[in-house]
């Protein structure tokens, strides 16, 4: 048998902040979605001695996205985060990796991010492309480690994060359906004027979209979501309102004896530098007030019309 062949990524970057704050900025892997434009969605898939079993779902173009699942074991002692691919990509035989975290002089950390890789011999040509796309997203990933830790504790007054919740006498198939159904919302929800929908793949859609805010202003987004049945649909705003650096949520549902409970959670970050858009004095705690009301009114809109939809095949 051939021996395998390793090929091995490595970049670092110094980081303005402690190890013990990137550290943990990193291992959050739910909130990357909301830091990294790549970054859709990552689901536990369950726990156990070996680690995390994560499923991965990450933009690869305006209208690609691809999933993948990684056992993530992290060690906070030693500030050590491993992760390896369960399928690799082709024509790769394994690929693994591991973040660490190092203190610096002056309150600054460096941050290494590692690949390994192996393929068979004859395979070294066709993996050097690929080594080449992990290379670039490797740097992008330090990069949004560096910023978002860079600014930490403003980001703490900038993510405004809140959910609403809507108790529906109907089934859990019926409310998920509407809310799934994006592309008959013009008829079905008055705050969306227009909606063009793509579904390149069962459960991936993509949607621009034209709705008209509770001021009568009008918004223009592109979204992309992950849908799955019948419990969830996550969602990431790709195109935004000016006001808003980064939006993502989801749509989620719980069954329970009586029916369902549905809910719509919103995150977003605000632009500081959009903040003229509110008023000439406009501050950031304006602009949380503004987005809690705005987006609430349309998520429970939304849920109402979700649980009208459900309650009425119910005889509700």
């Amino acid at each position: 048998m051939s021996e395998m062949q390793r090929e091995v990524v490595v970049r670092d970057v110094t980081v303005p902040a402690t190890a013990e704050t990137v550290y943990a900025i990193v291992a959050d892997l739910s909130s990357w979605p909301q830091f990294h434009p790549w970054a859709v969605h990552a689901e536990v898939c369950r726990r156990d001695i070996s680690g995390t079993l994560v499923q991965h779902w990450a933009l690869t173009d305006r209208a690609a996205v691809r999933t993948w699942r990684a056992r993530w074991q992290f060690d906070p002692a030693v500030r050590r985060i491993r992760f390896t691919h369960e399928t690799p990509p082709a024509p790769l035989r394994s690929l693994e990796g591991e973040w660490t975290f190092d203190d610096r002089p002056g309150g600054t950390c460096q941050v290494t991010l590692r690949h390994t890789m192996t393929c068979l011999p004859g395979e070294r040509d066709q993996v050097r492309d690929l080594a080449l796309g992990i290379e670039r997203n490797t740097q992008e990933l330090l990069e949004t480690a560096r910023d978002t830790a860079t600014r930490w504790e403003e980001l703490r007054s900038l993510v405004l994060s809140f959910e609403d919740r809507v108790f529906i006498a109907g089934s859990i198939h019926d409310a998920y359906t509407f809310l799934y159904e994006a592309g008959a919302w013009p008829d079905r929800i008055p705050h969306v004027s227009r909606l063009v929908l793509e579904e390149p793949s069962p459960g991936i859609q993509f949607f621009d979209m034209d709705t008209k805010a509770p001021d009568g202003s009008t918004h223009s987004t592109r979204s992309v979501r992950v849908c799955r049945p019948h419990h969830l649909i996550v969602y990431k705003q790709t195109v935004l309102p000016a006001l808003l650096d980064a939006h993502t949520g989801h749509w989620s549902f719980l069954e329970t004896p009586e029916g369902v409970l549905a809910s719509a959670r919103h995150t977003v970050t605000i632009k500081r530098s959009a903040l003229g858009l509110l008023g000439d004095t406009a501050t950031v705690s304006d602009a949380r007030r503004y987005l809690r009301r705005a987006l609430s009114i349309h998520s429970v809109r939304n849920l109402n019309l979700a649980k009208d939809h459900a309650e009425e095949p119910a005889g509700v």
